[in-house]
């Protein structure tokens, strides 16, 4: 036997894939390849959405409607989908394949869990939709009281109410699916979403107007379930042998709701989310279109952070085996290495935003009812933005470990409240003087908090990582990204032309990253380097 039981569980097949052992490096590189590539897809998807809807929309009042409507789908999709029911299914469906191989044909603990959660889910989802949508009035009055006119923002809210239920059963499905080792479905499903986004508002917009776009997020958000159902039925529902209801129930219950894991997760993930809820709350008495161009500084800025979170994202179900066979070591090792290997690339992603945040805004969005004042505020937006992506990639990694130790932990929920006070009060004061981009950089404050927090109580409440070499090893890579930043915002003045100017500093900012990386010793660009010699190996 191999020395801890992490070593054996990763020398074993995943998941859901009874086949032959595989390679856990290389099956965890392909993994993250392929979904990081899916992702990509959906990122520029989600881009020519954003484009579609400032240009017939503009940063005006119809599109601060629509973004308000938007902050239901916003949280549904955190909570449902990204956060979450991830963090409680993935260990629950974990567990339960690791029952699954040693209950034989007896019974199949999967299926039963299937059985005792999803309807009960789908009902609650349903309830909450449509309660949603008859509060809509109230839900606007509470999100955004500085609007002048809320009737449009309600209609689109009762639009986007749909989520609730959508998401959800979106989120299960993908949860279920990664768990069993499948992760190209699930990160494909924004792609589905984006297209139907953006179908739906370019054929109805000039019926509905914004409500096109609102109603657009309803017709998404079926095509996302669509795109997972074959694959969910396939590996989850058939095959295997059904055991009694009562039983079902009582094992799925058990393994989702027991020992009051459930409230710890979803008070995070709900007070996370409110980060956003506390900067349109401000933005709403700004002056007219500051919403919009807090949210299009956010969409952009945050790719980084999205592309960085596929590796937590792929280990996630490796750690939660590790904890759950009490290899504490090995998912010690596994988080170190994941937070590391994050923070080095969402670090790099920063130094991008903060150098070229006006090009990239021009760029993407400068057209229309977009104009270049529209610009310059949401590119001086992105670039303060900027300055919390490490917090909120490292919070996003680090609520892993917290909820896979198989017992309720508050600690995650108490961090995050103290972040939320931060943001609040920062927002407060600066919100006067500095306006949206006061915003902004309280968002960054507080999330900063939250993750200082978090990995400082990581080895007293889950897993023992050494919080000092890990802020180490982001030191060097966030220096690197320092410089490679301000050689951006130095230079970028001198290339004529945005898409030449963004073209040399996609060269120019990496390369002096690298550069500094390398001078500083930073080895988790010598790993990343590595990661991807061995998904383009030469030669072959």
């Amino acid at each position: 036997m191999s020395d801890t039981a992490t070593e054996a569980a990763e020398k074993a097949p995943v998941p859901g894939a009874r086949d032959a052992p595989v390679r856990p490096g290389r099956f965890l590189a392909r993994a993250a390849a392929g979904a990081a590539g899916l992702t990509v897809v959906a990122a520029v998807l989600g881009l020519v959405r954003d484009q579609a809807v400032a240009r017939l929309f503009g940063a005006s009042h119809a599109s601060d409607a629509f973004l308000i409507a938007w902050t239901v789908p916003e949280m549904a999709a955190t909570l449902l989908i990204e956060d979450g029911m991830a963090l409680l299914l993935v260990p629950a469906f974990s567990h339960a394949l690791t029952r699954r191989a040693a209950a034989g044909h007896m019974e199949d603990p999967v299926r039963a869990l299937v059985a005792g959660t999803l309807p009960r889910l789908a009902a609650a989802l349903a309830c909450a939709g449509a309660l949603l949508a008859a509060g809509a009035p109230w839900a606007v009055g509470v999100l955004a009281p500085g609007l002048e006119d809320p009737a449009l923002a309600v209609d689109c809210t009762r639009l986007t109410a749909v989520t609730v239920f959508t998401f959800g059963v979106t989120g299960y499905f993908s949860a279920a699916l990664r768990a069993h080792g499948r992760f190209l479905a699930p990160a494909g499903v924004y792609i589905a979403y984006n297209i139907g986004i953006i179908g739906t508002t370019l054929a109805l917009h000039s019926l509905w107007g914004v409500r096109a776009a609102a109603a657009g997020v309803a017709v998404g958000s079926v095509l996302m379930i669509l795109t997972q159902l074959p694959t969910f039925v396939r590996l989850v529902l058939r095959g295997g042998t059904w055991v009694p209801r009562r039983r079902a129930e009582r094992q799925g219950v058990t393994a989702l709701l027991g020992a009051t894991v459930l409230a710890p997760v979803v008070l995070f993930v709900v007070s996370r989310q409110s980060q956003v809820l506390v900067e349109r709350f401000l933005a709403s008495s700004l002056s007219e279109g500051a919403i919009s161009h807090l949210n299009y500084a956010q969409k952009v800025a945050q790719l980084p952070m999205v592309l960085a979170m596929m590796i937590c994202t792929v280990t996630f179900p490796v750690v939660a085996r590790a904890m759950a066979a009490g290899d504490l070591e090995g998912a010690r090792r596994r988080v170190e290495r994941d937070l590391a290997l994050a923070g080095t690339i969402v670090l790099l992603g920063t130094a991008m935003v903060f150098g070229y945040a006006p090009h990239i805004v021009e760029i993407l969005f400068q057209r229309g009812a977009f104009d270049a004042a529209d610009t310059a505020a949401t590119a001086g937006v992105m670039r303060v933005y900027a300055l919390g992506l490490l917090g909120h990639t490292l919070v996003g990694a680090l609520c892993r470990p917290y909820f896979s130790a198989g017992r309720p932990t508050w600690f995650p929920l108490c961090a995050m409240a103290t972040g939320l006070l931060v943001t609040t009060g920062a927002g407060l004061f600066l919100t006067g003087p500095l306006g949206v981009e006061g915003i902004a950089a309280a968002n960054a404050l507080g999330i900063s908090t939250t993750a200082a927090l978090m990995l400082l109580g990581l080895g007293s409440h889950a897993v023992a990582v050494r919080a000092g070499a890990v802020a180490l090893s982001l030191c060097r890579p966030a220096a690197a990204a320092a410089v490679a930043g301000l050689a951006g915002c130095l230079t970028a003045s001198s290339v004529p032309g945005p898409v030449l100017g963004l073209a040399a500093g996609c060269l120019l900012v990496p390369s002096a990253f690298l550069l500094t990386c390398l001078a500083l010793r930073a080895p988790e660009a010598v790993h990343l380097l590595a990661l991807i010699r061995q998904r383009f190996p030469h030669g072959r």
